[in-house]
């Protein structure tokens, strides 16, 4: 017996047109977010691809505490909600004075073995997230998280060393200056602070910091950028 529904042919898939549009959309996404940047803090801004933190994306930080709070500090003064998971010594007041606005600041500082699970969450409610990994991830749980960001639009800060990320941003230097050229009361501090593209190749940026300078703030010392080329 015939059946009484009409054969729908199977369509002729044209397996180059869907590579373009499977092209274009991946373009259309990369733009949308290419366009949602964080507000960064200027002395920062040089040392970032773009000039900003980018919504989706993951940075590395290495070396320094106070680093990660001033690159919190930018987004932070526009509005953006933060949260810091894994760090029992972060210090909430001195974030403060590098202008992270604490009435918007999340600390989770003992999340144990659940770190990862931890800041998956916190990634769906705020916008910036900075974690200190108490254990190495599975290349799978860091594929997960990446598409959070992604999804979420937020941005992820590693203490340490993390795959995928746009860079890493490494203090390689640190000085303290005071009475008696640093041996008496230390007044301010200045660093070097030099950024990794991802994958390590492109552009090196290297920039002196005052981290912090005498006002207890964060600023760059003037006419210290520069780039480099990364083989």
């Amino acid at each position: 017996m015939q059946s009484s529904a009409a054969a729908i042919a199977e369509p002729v898939v044209d397996r180059a047109q869907v590579h373009e549009l499977q092209s274009r959309i991946r373009q259309m996404q990369a733009t949308t977010l290419e366009s949602r940047r964080l507000e960064t803090h200027p002395a920062l801004a040089p040392l970032l691809p773009g000039g900003a933190l980018k919504a989706g994306a993951a940075y590395a930080v290495r070396g320094s505490t106070t680093l990660v709070m001033a690159m919190l500090a930018g987004p932070s003064a526009a509005g953006a909600w933060c949260g810091v998971v894994g760090m029992p010594d972060f210090g909430a007041e001195a974030a403060g004075r590098f202008g992270v606005d604490l009435d918007r600041l999340v600390l989770v500082p003992h999340p144990g073995d659940q770190w990862l699970t931890v800041t998956a969450a916190v990634v769906d409610v705020l916008s910036v997230v900075v974690v200190s990994p108490t254990s190495r991830a599975r290349d799978g749980d860091i594929a997960r998280l990446s598409a959070r960001l992604r999804q979420r639009e937020a941005t992820l800060i590693v203490v340490g060393d993390w795959p995928q990320v746009e860079a890493t941003l490494t203090v390689s230097r640190s000085g303290w200056d005071g009475l008696g050229g640093g041996t008496g009361y230390l007044s301010s501090r200045r660093v070097t602070v030099e950024s990794a593209p991802r994958g390590g190749t492109g552009q090196r940026r290297r920039a002196e910091l005052w981290l912090p300078g005498l006002d207890e703030s964060f600023r760059a010392a003037a006419g210290t950028t520069r780039l480099e080329a990364v083989s």
